[in-house]
């Protein structure tokens, strides 16, 4: 397939944040090729606003891809581990929450490092965030840097000088209510988003996991109501 630099990989999860990643490299002008995963996930239902956002946004392609870490387990999205709730930013913020899932941002990029090979794509965008984070580590931007470092010695395209990919974190320094902002800005649909750690059947949020309190705080932050309260 012939290089295209306007190409771009976009880590798509369904959430608020790589929602809006999706619109910001569409702003930039690239093809978008959207790469979601059902990787054994409680809030399976972010798949379901994966769709819709891609839809709504509009891109070239979008795969989901299987792929069950549920097989090694050890977070509460991927166990018979109870999701946290009520806690307080500051006890968010305090270590590593068991609701972090072992590599999996690592995984994700690997698949979409080889998509991109493919596709001669020399752009993959995520949705990181190092401010509202919830103690991540595979969210900082030291990470970042030593994956795109990896990456660069890792593929053919790469050791033959067809291609230097560049990892996208638009995301990164942004606190929760300036990523609302900026997406309010660029068009998006939050209504279609699914953020929610524990969401009830029907995908309604349970409005006191980790995701959903630091979701409302960056809405009320804005002086607005989220979208998903008003339907739920």
């Amino acid at each position: 397939m012939e290089d295209n630099p306007k190409r771009a990989v976009v880590l798509l999860s369904g959430g608020l944040d790589s929602a809006t990643v999706l619109a910001v490299a569409k702003s930039e002008g690239y093809d978008l090729f959207a790469l979601s995963f059902s990787y054994g996930q409680r809030h399976a239902w972010e798949l379901q606003a994966a769709k819709r956002v891609a839809a709504s946004i509009g891109v070239a392609e979008h795969r989901t891809i299987p792929i069950d870490l549920r097989a090694f387990g050890g977070s509460a999205l991927t166990a018979d581990i109870a999701v946290p709730k009520g806690r307080t930013t500051e006890e968010m913020s305090g270590s590593i929450p068991i609701t972090y899932v072992p590599a999996r941002n690592t995984i994700f990029l690997a698949f979409a490092l080889a998509w991109a090979e493919v596709l001669g794509a020399s752009d993959i965008f995520l949705g990181v965030n190092a401010l509202d984070y919830s103690g991540y580590p595979d969210c900082r931007p030291e990470y970042i840097v030593a994956f795109e470092a990896m990456a660069n010695l890792a593929t053919k395209a790469g050791v033959e000088g067809r291609q230097v990919l560049k990892i996208h974190t638009p995301l990164i320094a942004l606190s929760k209510a300036e990523i609302i902002r900026l997406g309010r800005g660029l068009g998006v649909d939050y209504s279609l988003t699914s953020s929610c750690y524990d969401p009830s059947p029907m995908g309604a949020p349970c409005g006191q996991c980790d995701s959903c309190l630091l979701r409302q705080k960056g809405f009320r932050e804005n002086g607005i109501e989220d979208p998903l309260l008003k339907t739920s």
